[in-house]
């Protein structure tokens, strides 16, 4: 383990809105860089992102976490957001860290993050291993979390909601966008090394959505069971396990390549 430092980003994001990042960097020069997508409505502060993120800066790869376009720090307005947005501010972020530092070899996403993760990784060429943390294999797995108010966001075009104690603004246009994915032939052709974790006790996208991951997947391929670990993954204990294995993987699929 070695010391780390947190150095503060600044980069456009698909909308032309600043979108605000933290850079995780080991002491000395890192071995590879990896860019971390977080969950739906979360930020670039909640524990799994900062938690991976450093823990992996000491293990010798640097981490950029960064907030989605109007979430957390970031600019810009999230009723106009969405799956597709998701996916190209993570393309965006991935072009700020090969103009700025270094591509990224590695891409994290965890939750809704995980499955916009996967539907970037092709437009990231650079990109050789992807890990999703408690990521549905379908977007429009989220509308279960939201079928109370579906039908006031389709009848009224827009409708705020409560997610966490926090409110957002839902369109019908980001439901549509959900409802237009279809992550299966993404995953059967992804060219990267996969990893899945998930836990058998996530009570927000049920591990079953993993194991579809997992399976429609080539090779090589790797699924971690998350045993005892939240959806959030809000102990640090799982975010340092995750990092852990994240870090060996990475050693194993870049090293000398």
């Amino acid at each position: 383990m070695e010391a780390t430092h947190t150095r503060q980003v600044r980069f456009e994001g698909n909308q032309g809105h600043v979108l605000e990042g933290r850079l995780e960097l080991p002491s000395r020069t890192a071995r590879a860089y990896a860019l971390f997508a977080h969950c739906f409505t979360c930020s670039k502060d909640y524990l799994a992102p900062k938690h991976i993120g450093q823990a992996l800066a000491a293990r010798g790869i640097a981490v950029l976490r960064f907030d989605f376009t109007g979430l957390g720090a970031s600019r810009g307005d999230f009723s106009k957001t969405g799956f597709s947005s998701n996916v190209a501010d993570i393309i965006q972020a991935a072009g700020f860290l090969r103009q700025d530092h270094v591509a990224p070899a590695i891409l994290i996403g965890h939750s809704l993050g995980g499955a916009a993760t996967l539907a970037a990784a092709a437009e990231i060429p650079e990109s050789r291993l992807v890990a999703t943390i408690a990521a549905p294999s379908e977007p429009a797995q989220l509308k279960v979390h939201l079928t109370g108010v579906i039908p006031e966001i389709e009848r009224r075009g827009a409708y705020e909601v409560k997610i966490a104690g926090r409110a957002f603004t839902l369109t019908r246009q980001f439901l549509e966008d959900l409802m237009a994915q279809d992550l299966g032939p993404v995953i059967r052709s992804l060219d990267r090394a996969l990893m899945v974790f998930h836990s058998p006790l996530d009570d927000m996208v049920d591990i079953g959505h993993g194991e579809r991951i997992f399976v429609q997947a080539r090779h090589p391929k790797s699924f971690l069971v998350l045993d005892g670990a939240d959806h959030l993954v809000s102990a640090r204990e799982d975010a340092r396990y995750i990092a852990d294995v994240i870090a060996a993987w990475a050693r194993r699929h870049t090293a000398g390549r």
